[in-house]
This record gives structure tokens, sequence and C-alpha cells, in this order.
């Protein structure tokens, strides 16, 4: 038996912590007219939904404590998404089938449990990869669950997975891999063939979304013929409502300051953009989203090696534009994929490109893509594509997102960045990133357009006497600050707790006048630092975790939150296992026991992340 404290929701009622959290932030600043009819609608819900069970129709909630589905027909799309596009292709499959009337709900990962999956007849799973074979966050506990020894065998399900990714990674769409597999592992019964779609998603995404129309049909005339008495009550309404994107809007940069010392090998910029007169509106923990521009001297280098004419046009989207804007504005070049490979060695003959692309050369094909931006392919390889052909080889130019670094509460209307500038020499030239290269070069009164990004899986206690602990090394203490600075505004009790990291004391401390005025005024509790390059040895923010491990368990226990922000590649993942180990040692339990303290601290909201 394991000797560790439950992470439970709030006993005083039946709300899962995340639901709580909603209704809370849903309520607030409400006044008593408005809270009368919304008390009015719930009532009015509630009675047509007692109504409909005593019926005995097949309705299923999308919360975590959902009862389990009824033996009527039912199918269920089930996402997880970490950009907006597994959960857009899932509400488009649920929009079709319930159109059907077809009985269909739709759910996210982090609302669904192995409870309900025990129970399901008809699955689909769309579900996307997060960079090298991480899944999404919304995804992370249902993963978890599905690979434990808990899982249920499944002999009665159906299904069928969508994967959605990126082949420039070496793993590409492995999380939508692994759930195929291990459903099929847990007896139950593949309908039809997954499909892997990557960036350019209609070509795959299409043909599955109509095979499952198809047989969630087929399925539900067989039922029907089965059991005449079957409901086909259409179950839209319990839709888990999915966040309205904004459209982009003008915003003015009031401030461009570089915030490491000219001696950093790092150039990392403090943003600040004017929100006078937009309309928009953020909260701790979202995001911006920044339509950006390539770098003109790479655009014009591109154009160089091709010998083309900056005015030779393209056709892109049905209509015709000058290859340099396409190459400035539409097209990705600072990441390229297979497709631009298999061109430029159609175009060149060049030996090497047709002997990367064989399938025992993934790995060094994959390196070469991670590393080797468009100008580099064309300069290395001397290749000179057809215009229309390269911009049709190239994946669109997506707005850039960033982590906000402040708190509206505290700025009005203002919004702050913590931008790294990507910029570095190769044999080649001078290189750079696209996003930061664009918005490191804004000065005052430039504008830029934008959007803010929701991010509900990122988001800091209601209960304002929570502790939180903070890790975010490098620009991932960027949405820290805003945290710091809201709990200040509200004058919340709850202790806070940061651990920071970089590579130099004296260079790279980002904020370090604001955090140590926090920590002098006993609004930041604790500090913990890691410089990775100031000693002899490499240290780390996990390492400082460590050192910490039974007062960071204290906390814990005493109910404390966990955030986590930065790169997902390495460092989420060594402060992961971290974690675990802390658990381990401080609770004194086995590896399985602590994996499952995580998972509850997971599922109960008390342990979120934004990497990327």
């Amino acid at each position: 038996m394991s000797n560790l404290a439950p992470v439970t929701a709030n006993p005083i009622h039946p709300l899962p912590v995340d639901r709580w959290t909603q209704l809370l932030r849903l309520t607030e600043g409400l006044d008593a007219h408005q809270l009368w009819w919304l008390a009015g609608y719930a009532s009015a819900a509630a009675t047509a939904k007692a109504s409909v069970a005593s019926n005995h129709a097949t309705i299923a909630t999308t919360s975590t404590n959902a009862s389990s589905v009824t033996e009527e027909f039912q199918a269920t799309v089930l996402y997880g998404s970490q950009t907006g596009n597994s959960a857009k292709l899932a509400t488009q499959l649920h929009q079709s089938l319930s159109a059907q009337n077809i009985p269909t709900r739709l759910i996210r990962a982090d609302q669904y449990s192995l409870k309900q999956l025990k129970d399901e007849r008809l699955l689909y799973v769309l579900i996307s990869t997060q960079g090298d074979g991480d899944p999404p966050e919304d995804a992370r506990a249902f993963i978890e669950q599905l690979g434990s020894k808990r899982a249920p065998k499944l002999k009665q399900l159906q299904f069928a997975v969508l994967g959605l990714g990126d082949s420039s990674y070496p793993k590409f769409c492995e999380v939508g891999k692994q759930i195929d597999a291990r459903l099929t592992e847990l007896g139950a019964v593949r309908l039809f063939e997954r499909a892997d779609v990557d960036v350019e998603i209609d070509p795959v995404a299409k043909p599955w979304l109509e095979k499952a129309q198809v047989q969630a049909r087929q399925l539900h005339q067989q039922s029907t013929q089965s059991s005449p008495k079957s409901s086909t009550k259409n179950l839209s309404n319990n839709v888990a409502v999915l966040p309205v994107r904004l459209q982009h809007v003008q915003a003015s940069v009031i401030a461009n300051q570089r915030i490491t010392t000219a001696q950093s090998v790092k150039d990392v910029r403090h943003i600040e953009l004017s929100l006078e007169g937009t309309g928009l509106h953020y909260q701790p923990g979202d995001a911006l989203a920044v339509i950006v521009s390539n770098p003109s001297i790479t655009v014009d280098a591109i154009i160089s090696l091709l010998a083309i004419s900056p005015e030779h046009e393209v056709q892109l989207d049905g209509k015709r534009l000058s290859l340099r804007q396409a190459l400035l504005e539409r097209r990705e070049i600072t990441r390229v994929q297979k497709p631009l490979v298999q061109l430029l060695a159609q175009s060149s003959r060049d030996v090497e490109l047709t002997q990367l692309l064989e399938p025992a050369q993934g790995a060094a094909l994959n390196a070469l893509l991670q590393s080797l931006q468009l100008v580099d392919w064309l300069a290395r390889f001397r290749a000179k594509p057809d215009a229309q052909a390269l911009v049709d080889s190239l994946r669109a130019l997506k707005p850039r997102q960033y982590s906000i670094a402040s708190a509206q509460s505290l700025v009005g209307e203002e919004v702050h960045l913590t931008v790294a500038h990507v910029s570095y020499e190769n044999e080649f030239g001078s290189r750079f990133g696209a996003a930061s290269h664009h918005l490191a070069n804004r000065k005052v009164d430039d504008l830029l357009s934008i959007s803010v990004e929701a991010n509900e899986r990122f988001r800091l206690p209601v209960d304002d006497a929570r502790p939180i602990i903070m890790i975010g090394p490098g620009t991932g203490v960027a949405p820290f600050r805003a945290f710091l600075q809201e709990r200040v505004e509200r004058g919340a009790s709850g202790k806070n707790w940061l651990f920071f990291g970089n590579t130099q004391f004296r260079h790279d401390f980002l904020y370090q006048l604001e955090w140590q005025q926090w920590l002098a005024r006993k609004q930041l509790h604790r500090l913990d630092v890691a410089f990775s390059r100031d000693g002899a040895e490499k240290v780390y923010v996990q390492d400082r975790m460590r050192q910490q491990s039974r007062e960071l368990y204290r906390w814990l226990e005493e109910g404390a939150s966990l955030y986590l922000c930065g790169d997902a590649t390495r460092m989420a993942k060594d402060v992961d296992r971290c974690l675990r180990e802390i658990v381990a040692q401080e609770a004194g339990v086995d590896n399985d026991a602590a994996s499952q303290y995580v998972l509850e601290l997971i599922e109960n909201g008390r342990y979120q992340r934004d990497v990327y």
C-alpha cells in the first residue's frame, strides 16, 4: 500500500477541480440578475437531463466523473490537441455524425478516464504528437492511464486512430502510433488502418474522416436494426466547447529592450506592445500569436541562389503573387520537410540527396532537416528547382506563439513578451529564426499583427492561499513573471517559489531585479537558481530541485500547484523524471506509486506545463 496522501478535489462539492475552477471564473464579476439567470439555465438543463435519464436515453457528460456509457449505440470522438488542429478535426467529425442523427459525443482527453473507456463500443481518437514523440498537454494523463496496468481489457471496443504530427521529427505521429498499438493490445478491434497527418492536413485527414463516417453509419444501422427501441437522440448538447480564436489586430511596439548583457551569447528581448483600442484581453498563462515575415536577407539569398527574378510569379491558394512575396510572407523557409528534399533530388540528381531519401537514412535525413534552412539546402546541393514546385514543397508560414510575460491586472492595456533572438553563423552565412528576428528588429511605434491564444490548461489556482512552485529556465520564466504580477495584484496569501536556470549569472539572469524586489517584499518566498556555465560542473534546474527535494515535497503535501514552462525536448522530460524521483525518495514509495502520485497531480490540475 502507498503511504501517499491522496490528491483529491474539494470534498464539499461534486465537481472535479478543473470544472470548479472554470465555474468560479465564469461567475466572477456577474451581477445578481446575471447569476439568477445562470441558476435558472442550470436548473432547466438539470431537469432536462433528469428526464432523459429516466427514459434510459444515451447521454454521457464530458467531465472526468461522467457515468459509464450505456449499451445503446454511441460514437465517442476523443481528441488531444496542442495547437488546435486535432480539436478542429474532431469537431468536424462530431458535427458530421450528429447531422446524420448518429448519437455522438466529443470529449477532450483530459476530461476522459479509464472508467469510461471500459464501456465504450465505438471510439475515434484524433491525437497530435508534440515535438519528437511527446503527447499534447491535455492528453498526458490519458496516455499514462492507458499504458498502465490499470487499463481494462477492451474486447467490446471498435476504434480508429488519426495521428497528427510533423515529419521533420524522427518520431513522427508517435503518440497516435502508441495509442493504436495499445488499444489493439488490450483487445480492441481496429475498424481501419491508422492515418498519420503531416503539416499539410487535408490530403490525409479528409479520407480518414470520410471512412470514419461510413463506418459509424453502418454500425449505427446495425445497432438500430438489432435494437429498434435504441435511442437515436443527438448528443450535441454535450460537446466540449472549443475556444474561439480571435481575429488578429494591429498593436504598436512601445518597448524593445535587450535584457541579457552584451557579453552574453544570447540576445533575449523584453518587448512591450500597446493594446489600446484593440479590445484584446488576456489572463496569466495565455499566449500571444504573432503574424511574422521571414528575414528579407535570407529571402534575397534564396532568390539569388535560384537565379530567378524576385518578381517571377507563382500561384498560392488560387492567387498569383511574386516569388519574393511568397517566400517573405507565405511560406516557411527556416524549417523544411521531406518534400523539399525530394524536389531537390529530382532537380539536381545529386547522389547524396538521393541516398538521403532511402529508408535506412531516416536518422541522417531528420538531422539535416532539423539543422538546415532552405537557403542552406540550396547552397549545399547547388539545386535550382522550378519556382512553383519549390513554393509547393514548402509548408505555410503560420503565426508564432509566445507565452505572455505580464498580467493585465497590473500593466493594463499592454502585453509583454520575452523573446530569444535566434541568430547564428554557419558555413554558408548568417542565419536567423523567422519570428524572433522579426520581433527583435521591431522599433517603437512599429505595428505587429497579433491575437490572444487562451490557454486554459495553464492557469493560476483560483484559491489564492494555495502555494505555487514555478519551474522556468531561460525564456520559460516569462509566464511566471505574469503569475507573480497577478498574485501580487490580487494580494494572494499563498507562498510562491521559483526555480530559474540559464547560462551565466552575470549575463543571463532574466528579470533579476524584479525577482529580487519580490523577494525583499516577501512576495516571492523562495528563489533557487541554476547557471550551467558558471562552474566546473553544469548545474540545471532539476539539480536544484533534487537539492531541495524534502522542502519541495512538503510544499506538494501542503497542496502546492506545480508549473513548468520551457523546452519540451530535453528540459521538460528531465524535470518530469526528477519530480517522480523526488516523490519516490521523500515518500518512501516505489516508482509506480510515485508515478501515480504525479498522475493525480496532473488529473487534479496541480501539475501544469506549457512546453514547446
